[in-house]
């Protein structure tokens, strides 16, 4: 499957991203991923999220990464946080790694994962650093990619469902 998967780094979201990103989005918050959204999520909630991600593109604050199907279809997305305070220019956050559950365990996480560290590499970064679940299949995936585990945070987050989860903080550092 991973042959089928192209990732590409979108440079602006327009509204057929928007509408693709919303479906993976929905689709994981609905599988019950905690990454920032309550249930019940609709499209309005995602569509919203994703018009102002668009926007912090647009001022080169992020990157979005995209994994499209052969047809085309977003089938998952990362992001690399760019815009860091001042005195942490190195410093990249990856943010809403994010996979449709039709396509899970199918290497599309790794696709991604590993082209946001080429992305970040490519923007200057030396580090990167994200936090995850605990226990979860992307902690799995982290691990697996060499990033350093640092520490779990219990009750850092919240199920979509309303029920605490814990979460764990991972770095990585970067090389050409």
């Amino acid at each position: 499957m991973q042959s089928d998967i192209q990732i590409r780094c979108l440079e602006t979201i327009g509204d057929r991203e928007i509408q693709g990103l919303s479906d993976v989005l929905i689709d994981c918050v609905e599988g019950g991923a905690s990454v920032g959204f309550m249930l019940p999520m609709s499209r309005t909630k995602a569509e919203a999220f994703w018009k102002i991600t668009s926007s912090s593109v647009a001022r080169g604050e992020r990157l979005v990464l995209a994994a499209e199907d052969a047809t085309g279809a977003i089938a998952g997305t990362v992001q690399v946080i760019l815009s860091q305070p001042e005195n942490q220019p190195h410093r990249g956050d990856i943010a809403k790694m994010l996979v449709h559950r039709r396509v899970r365990r199918l290497g599309v996480g790794r696709a991604l994962l590993v082209a946001a560290e080429r992305s970040a590499i490519s923007a200057g970064k030396t580090l990167l650093v994200l936090d995850t679940v605990t226990g979860s299949d992307a902690e799995r995936l982290y691990a697996r990619h060499d990033w350093q585990r640092c520490g779990e945070i219990p009750n850092y987050a919240l199920w979509p469902n309303g029920t605490p989860c814990p979460t764990t903080i991972y770095y990585k550092f970067l090389r050409n």
